[in-house]
């Protein structure tokens, strides 16, 4: 099932507030995929998905490299996947923004001077969350 990222239903905003782990795919120039897990916020006002992360690591190098990513979040028979542009966010506001974020979902981050925020602008989200049951 499709989903629009500017109006997801409650339901769907509730399984991206939920504390579950997805993984983050971007793409190697020989065009295979690069999959790790990764731990990942989403700002539905921004309509925003942000992964705090390393600024030496892979998954920055490819980043900015191909200008795409997809995030995947899966736990049981329910999954969802964020796919869109990608950017680099370098600005101190912007790190602590995606620092207090994540702190929020997961726990507070560690220490890291070299930390960055991907920041992935969902076009196209898709997957299977079940309404709940009432």
């Amino acid at each position: 099932m499709r989903f629009d990222p500017a109006a997801m239903p409650p339901h769907v905003l509730e399984f991206l507030a939920d504390r579950h782990l997805a993984t983050l795919t971007t793409v190697r120039a020989d065009g295979t995929a690069h999959v790790v897990p990764v731990g990942f916020t989403w700002d539905p006002d921004a309509g925003l998905a942000r992964v705090i992360t390393s600024g030496d690591s892979v998954k920055v190098r490819l980043a900015e490299a191909s200008g795409r990513a997809a995030l995947c979040q899966v736990e049981g028979g329910r999954w969802l996947t964020l796919e869109g542009p990608v950017q680099v966010l370098r600005a101190p506001d912007e790190v602590r923004e995606g620092e207090r974020r994540y702190a929020g979902r997961y726990r507070v981050p560690r220490e890291n001077p070299r930390r960055v925020v991907l920041a992935v602008r969902p076009e196209r989200v898709m997957g299977r969350v079940p309404e709940p049951e009432v």
